[in-house]
């Protein structure tokens, strides 16, 4: 197969508006080194780290919600630390941490027959790193992703599927229901009461299926107008996102919001009970009683680092048909910017998609 020598795609220029993201024609297709693959890209998806890595919501200096910039960023403040893991980051940058496509090149170190499969990019990647906790890297972070018609992945990390669903379809998987797969995990969640905050997102959609197939009783919670799709993907109970919580009422909180509602979440939880984020849309600054945690017994669990096994196991619930994807819309790539804005204005339940070929 005779590959092309220049692709188009959506490059990130800097932290700040929608203006940062400029379409180009002339990207160089990458080449593989020993143990990747090259993959032509089918579909990718929007996910709230595309939008907080423009703005630089990451940074240190940024202490509110990620909508207040998410249309023109935060300013010069996040170019020291407007990277996720804390760091400056580096532009150009292709973005797209979904990643549905076919494996059409392959390194030295990595067999032939792997060409001609239909991959997903595992989002949250597990570098060698000599430091002494686990590492972390996101594609279209740290590397470039999807936001192109090729992408480069370590070939651990392109794990072969077997679906029918759509290429879009597919795309709608890999960063928010592996964020939401690793939560479940990490908090060992199982037959039992669970609140999920930011219900209708990506990553809050997924949590849903994700607790329910574990036997879980999911309270979600949202506005009015999006409960009946929350109920149709395995929600129980339903709550205004504003309406008083019961004290003491779920074993587990899921939560992706954080901000000024935050004391009412630990309120929440039983004596005992367990809390577990991977988001602050709402804002990232709280304040804790010391005493609460301990008197209490609660525990608290961050979760961005994903054991192997939880992306493997999440290609499995895919293919036995477990879980079903939900794209709000889809868009053309040279889009972006507009899809990016239907995004931020938190009118759809689950994802939006991005179509890579014209």
């Amino acid at each position: 197969m005779t590959l092309p020598q220049t692709m188009q795609g959506m490059v990130l220029t800097g932290h700040g508006g929608l203006e940062k993201l400029e379409w180009r024609e002339d990207l160089t297709v990458p080449s593989p080194g020993a143990d990747e693959v090259l993959i032509r890209v089918a579909a990718s998806s929007v996910n709230n780290t595309d939008i907080n890595t423009r703005t630089g919501w990451y940074s240190k200096s940024v202490r509110g919600d990620t909508a207040s910039g998410a249309a023109q960023g935060y300013g010069t403040a996040a170019d020291a630390d407007g990277g996720w893991s804390g760091v400056a980051f580096s532009f150009p940058r292709i973005q797209g941490a979904d990643c549905c496509g076919e494996i059409v090149a392959a390194g030295s170190a990595v067999p032939t027959a792997r060409i001609g499969e239909r991959v997903l990019v595992r989002a949250l990647q597990s570098p060698e790193s000599p430091g002494s906790g686990p590492a972390t890297a996101t594609f279209g972070s740290e590397c470039d992703g999807a936001f192109a018609e090729y992408a480069l992945a370590r070939s651990q990390d392109a794990i072969a599927v077997r679906s029918d669903l759509s290429d879009v379809e597919l795309a709608s998987f890999p960063c928010a229901f592996s964020t939401a797969e690793g939560m479940v995990q990490r908090g060992g969640l199982g037959a039992e009461r669970v609140l999920i905050t930011g219900a209708s997102g990506g990553v809050g959609s997924a949590a849903i299926q994700l607790a329910k197939r574990r036997g879980a009783r999911v309270t979600a919670l949202t506005s009015p107008s999006k409960a009946d799709q929350l109920r149709a993907l395995g929600a129980g109970e339903t709550l205004d996102r504003d309406a008083p919580l019961p004290e003491r009422g779920f074993d587990s909180v899921l939560d992706l919001v954080g901000g000024p509602r935050w004391p009412d979440l630990i309120g929440a939880l039983r004596d005992g009970g367990r809390y577990v984020t991977a988001g602050a849309i709402a804002g990232p600054i709280v304040e804790l009683d010391l005493r609460t945690l301990y008197l209490r017994d609660l525990s608290f669990f961050g979760c961005t680092h994903q054991p192997a096994n939880v992306f493997t196991d999440l290609v499995g619930y895919i293919e036995a048909g477990e879980i079903r994807p939900t794209v709000a819309e889809t868009y053309r790539l040279a889009d972006l910017r507009s899809a990016q804005e239907a995004f931020l204005t938190k009118s759809h339940v689950g994802k939006i998609g991005i179509r890579i070929p014209d």
